[in-house]
């Protein structure tokens, strides 16, 4: 990297799911502490990278009312994480892509530079914490995008696959409730919403 490192970097926050498990809803647009979880996860990379995007598939007003560039997924339907990856990797915004999940508003402050260290000459590094991967907390190169492409075209959707068939290393974090999700009801009441 240059001397100034996260400049090559765009943030992408990834909140293109059905949101399922919160009953459809659109889990980055869902309230903690007043704020939707998007605008936590937001705060939280805007300082580690040069850029941020939102990868998204409904709601996409709402998203550009944060004044920054929503992606959606150049595949039909939600076919997961790997989809939201792939529509940011195929746009030219940057070499480096930092991916975190929308519903994950405590990530570390330190996640860019952590991965980045760690990354070696690797093109895919992710965060492990507590004994448990967190894919969706990734490093990724521009160059995967037809990789990529190529495992989604063969009905792949497993992130770690992906990430295990380029190469990819988890990288080792100590703060296992940084990247606790928020993707149920009962979660966001957990969290101390609506107390």
């Amino acid at each position: 990297m240059n001397s100034d490192p996260i400049k090559e970097i765009t943030g992408v926050i990834l909140a293109g799911g059905q949101g399922s498990r919160m009953g459809g809803k659109d889990k980055g647009l869902m309230l903690l502490a007043g704020q939707p979880l998007y605008q936590h996860v937001q705060r939280r990379l805007t300082p580690q990278v040069g850029s941020l995007a939102i990868s998204a598939n409904r709601n996409v007003v709402q998203y550009r009312q944060s004044g920054l560039q929503v992606i959606t997924d150049t595949l039909p339907g939600f076919q997961g994480p790997l989809a939201g990856m792939l529509a940011a990797l195929q746009h030219p915004l940057s070499p480096w892509y930092l991916f975190a999940a929308c519903d994950a508003p405590a990530i570390p402050l330190t996640l860019a530079r952590d991965l980045w260290l760690a990354r070696g000459d690797r093109r895919a590094v992710w965060a492990r914490a507590g004994g448990r991967d967190h894919p969706t907390h990734a490093l990724l190169h521009a160059t995967l995008a037809a990789p990529l492409a190529a495992f989604l075209a063969r009905n792949e959707r497993r992130v770690l696959a992906f990430f295990s068939q380029c190469g990819g290393l988890a990288v080792e974090f100590d703060t296992p409730a940084a990247f606790a999700n928020i993707n149920t009801p009962a979660a966001l009441l957990d969290s101390g919403e609506g107390r």
